[in-house]
């Protein structure tokens, strides 16, 4: 089934050429099913990229996703065309009386700021605890989902020595979880952040079950039981080439970055790095779309139960 996103958004051609189906709002009006409401707070400065990499992701299933995006009112981002996000994006103001079947808030490049220090931290703070009573799931990516375990369960991310920038060896701890069905015992995910949480802190927290973990990158998946609130603190959604980009910024600003590990052959940055995590990155979000959005989500979105 197609994913349903807003008419002319970059996004189509590029789906489209990899022969996603994609459907525009006009041809959506015909169809008369319950698509997946979905809500995509992006919070990333590479916005029609990551919306890009998202889209591709979310389409990837047998169900009909209609996507919504949003940005923080307090914040504007100078990365993205205004024109951009004043033709394709809203606010949480246009949104806080509506429910959805799911919610996706991406990263931001704010680590090494304490939470309260964000400018939009306040919103995030009210977007978050409006999630509780008007989204069925919430899926927290990196830095979203650091901010989210603080938030929610007062869990602090701790400043690395040195940033995390790579692609890693994962194992699954909890088979059981619905989220890693189909996964392979050792999975990798690329990182990049500088800031990670503690193991035995989310392990100390009774509503909350670790799903997937690496040695070098630490914490990986974790979840509420019933998966209402899921935290990924990697990046499944990245392409093949984002830490290369990521790389070379850093290089031209001057701050002399580790290259990524495991990520060019024989780490020789001159050649073109290898993706290794589409295939797990497919399956994380089609999972998640499938066991903790539709098939639990009510048929009447507006009945959706508070998050105790």
């Amino acid at each position: 089934m197609p994913i349903k996103i807003p008419n002319q958004l970059p996004a189509t051609n590029v789906l489209e050429s990899e022969n996603i189906f994609v459907m525009t709002e006009h041809r959506a009006m015909t169809q008369d099913i319950r698509p997946l409401q979905v809500l995509l707070l992006n919070l990333m400065p590479t916005k029609i990229a990551t919306e890009t990499q998202l889209a591709r992701l979310l389409s990837n299933t047998p169900l009909q996703v209609e996507l919504e995006l949003m940005q923080t009112s307090t914040y504007v981002g100078k990365n993205t065309p205004q024109e951009h996000m004043l033709k394709f994006y809203t606010d949480f103001e246009h949104v806080k009386d509506r429910y959805f079947d799911g919610m996706v808030i991406t990263g931001a490049p704010v680590e090494k700021l304490d939470f309260q220090q964000v400018e939009y931290w306040d919103e995030l703070c009210r977007i978050m605890e409006w999630s509780k009573t008007h989204v069925h799931s919430t899926f927290h990516i990196c830095w979203a989902a650091q901010a989210a375990l603080y938030y929610h369960y007062g869990i602090q991310k701790i400043a690395l020595p040195e940033k995390l920038s790579g692609v890693y060896p994962h194992w699954v701890v909890r088979r059981s979880s619905m989220l890693m069905r189909g996964f392979d015992d050792c999975f990798m995910v690329p990182h990049s952040r500088n800031t990670t949480v503690a193991l035995e802190d989310v392990m100390a927290c009774d509503k909350l079950k670790i799903l997937a973990v690496s040695e070098k990158a630490g914490l990986y998946a974790a979840a509420t039981e019933g998966g209402r609130q899921i935290f990924i603190t990697g990046h499944s959604e990245y392409d093949a080439d984002t830490l290369k980009g990521e790389y070379i910024r850093d290089l031209k600003q001057g701050i002399n970055p580790h290259v990524p590990e495991n990520y060019f052959p024989n780490d020789d940055p001159s050649r073109e790095p290898i993706m290794s995590w589409r295939s797990h990155a497919n399956l994380l979000y089609m999972n998640w779309l499938n066991y903790f959005v539709y098939q639990s989500t009510p048929y009447d979105i507006q009945t959706i139960e508070p998050i105790e």
